[in-house]
């Protein structure tokens, strides 16, 4: 009973945090009204660059978290919202000659990178069948299976299996693959087949065609028969195209956990008995291993190079997202109380050092020294308001008993 008291002041937390704390941030002060869709930056010190040019995946996410918190909330606000979302993303990133999503655009909308990385169009993906699935938009659902059938088509690697990286606007071969000057340049990573297989799982939620489960099936088998490591049940980053892996012993444990409950979401959806009793033994060794990364508050350190020593211990916000809905997941399909435990201790470090209370959203990050991180964005090409609505929503919609 306690348990449960507890679960339902988390859930009436998150709702709070999610209506005025986020999605209010994001109307109120992102919303570009002179040129359209949504501004693209407003750095660490809450200065908005009006000019700065607009991502595909922040675009993207924001469709996709008005229409997550339509379809749980129900507020007409966030339908209207999600609609302007997704009418700025048909119009400005879709390429209409050679299919699939630009990169960016500049501030007044005009095609800016042009290169097609799959990461983006998984989140394209993700956002329209995400309206589809609030709304019943069938233009939405439409647009979504054209990104689909995008990514079997150029991402899918017919030789090894998996899906690479990115090509050149017209589909051609491309030398750097990176998704970002952070990443290792490899063909294929577990960061773009995550957030592939999400997409896949939404899509295959609204839409049960034999082409979108053949996939989803696919991609549940490769991560784990080639992501996840054996050895030390941690998600391996990047790889060669024939698998071989690269960039040294990395361990990403914000993607740890965000694997475990992302595989465990496939196989559910899926609905298929025998991958369901494959894939959870798999999805509590996942997030055990995540573990490494746990600090005595609850809270949840990036990765570590085992290699070279080097560990990032700042304390990102998106990583807590992901730890507080990994560890729920776990309570609620396991009954594994350790498991809420940590869920409660990492909301209780959201709320106590992300959580902008004063200005909106949350903040990027904590140093180790407990110092705040005004460097990185509050909101940006990486920062979003999707990790942390997300969690919020998973953790309102999910019954625990």
């Amino acid at each position: 009973m306690e348990e449960l008291k507890n679960i339902q002041i988390m859930k009436k937390e998150m709702q709070d945090v999610v209506q005025n704390n986020i999605l209010r941030f994001w109307i109120d002060k992102m919303v570009d009204r002179e040129n359209g869709g949504f501004y693209g930056r407003m750095d660490g010190q809450e200065v908005l660059h009006k000019d700065a040019e607009k991502g595909a995946i922040l675009n993207a996410r924001i469709l996709w978290s008005f229409s997550a918190a339509y379809r749980v909330l129900g507020n007409p606000e966030y339908l209207k919202m999600a609609t302007y979302a997704k009418e700025y993303f048909i119009s400005h990133f879709i390429d209409k000659e050679y299919g699939g999503v630009y990169w960016s655009v500049d501030y007044k909308g005009n095609p800016l990178n042009t290169r097609k990385q799959f990461y983006a169009i998984g989140f394209a993906l993700y956002g329209m069948s995400e309206y589809a699935r609030a709304t019943g938009d069938k233009e939405a659902l439409d647009y979504a299976l054209q990104l689909f059938d995008c990514i079997e088509e150029h991402a899918l690697d017919p030789v090894y299996n998996g899906y690479i990286e990115a090509k050149t606007r017209d589909w051609q071969p491309i030398a750097d693959m990176r998704l970002s000057e952070l990443d290792a340049n490899f063909p294929k990573s577990q960061n773009t087949h995550l957030h592939i297989i999400e997409p896949y799982a939404n899509l295959y939620r609204i839409c049960k065609l034999p082409k979108v489960e053949k996939a989803l099936r696919n991609i549940i088998n490769i991560f784990t028969e080639h992501i996840l490591n054996p050895k030390t049940h941690h998600l391996d980053l990047f790889f060669e195209n024939d698998w071989t892996r690269g960039a040294g012993q990395l361990e990403s444990y914000g993607h740890d956990i965000e694997c475990s409950w992302l595989m465990h979401e496939a196989a559910l959806v899926l609905d298929d008995k025998e991958v369901l009793a494959k894939m959870e033994p798999i999805v509590r060794m996942v997030a055990k291993a995540s573990e490494k990364g746990l600090c005595r508050d609850g809270s949840m350190i990036h990765e570590a190079n085992l290699d070279t020593g080097h560990v990032d211990d700042d304390l990102h916000w998106w990583v807590q997202a992901e730890n507080v809905v990994g560890w729920m997941n776990i309570y609620q399909h396991f009954g594994d109380e350790e498991a809420l435990q940590h869920g409660i201790r990492c909301w209780q470090y959201i709320k106590d050092n992300l959580i902008d209370w004063e200005n909106g959203e949350w903040h990027w990050s904590r140093h180790p020294d407990g110092t705040l991180n005004t460097v990185d964005d509050k909101a940006g090409f990486w920062k979003c308001p999707y990790h942390n609505s997300r969690m919020c929503l998973e953790v309102i919609e999910r019954v625990f008993e």
